[in-house]
């Protein structure tokens, strides 16, 4: 295996541990982890908008988070194409949201793709620096976002 080939691989991995750790930090509200994997001038749309700025996508993220109850961000398929430094992802992404009371009977999963773009720092980590959520369906209801059970 040449250098070439090594340097991608390891790009490729450190690229996929940073989504892991983001899908981590939204379902345990480490908003402090988001703001070390999100660039300055991240930009991200969820569906509702487009969104510029770390603390606006942090604040978009929370806007869902924060009033509802346990949730669980799986990723699968993950495809990572790096071009110096620069790179984009794709990551299927199926998410469970529960209420504020933990109530199995009241939830939404969401099936969809996360489209990320990535910047190499001066420090040789990687920063996300777009999201886009493409939501292909939902299951469940959107009261689990709003902070009580039905």
């Amino acid at each position: 295996m040449d250098i070439d080939s090594l340097t991608l691989l390891l790009d490729e991995r450190a690229i996929e541990r940073a989504l892991i750790a983001f899908a981590r930090a939204m379902d345990e509200r480490d908003w402090s982890s988001m703001e070390r994997i999100l660039a300055d001038d991240a930009e991200g749309d969820f569906g509702t908008g487009r969104v510029v700025g770390r603390s606006a996508v942090i604040n978009l993220v929370r806007g869902y988070l924060d009033t509802c109850g346990v949730t669980q961000h799986l990723l699968g398929n993950v495809v990572i194409d790096v071009s110096g430094d620069r790179a984009v992802s794709r990551a299927y992404i199926r998410d469970v949201h529960l209420d504020s009371t933990n109530d199995p009977a009241t939830r939404m999963y969401t099936l969809g793709d996360y489209r990320d773009a990535w910047r190499r720092t001066a420090d040789g980590s990687w920063s996300l620096i777009e999201r886009v959520k493409i939501n292909r369906g939902f299951v469940g209801t959107l009261e689990v976002f709003e902070g009580k059970s039905s």
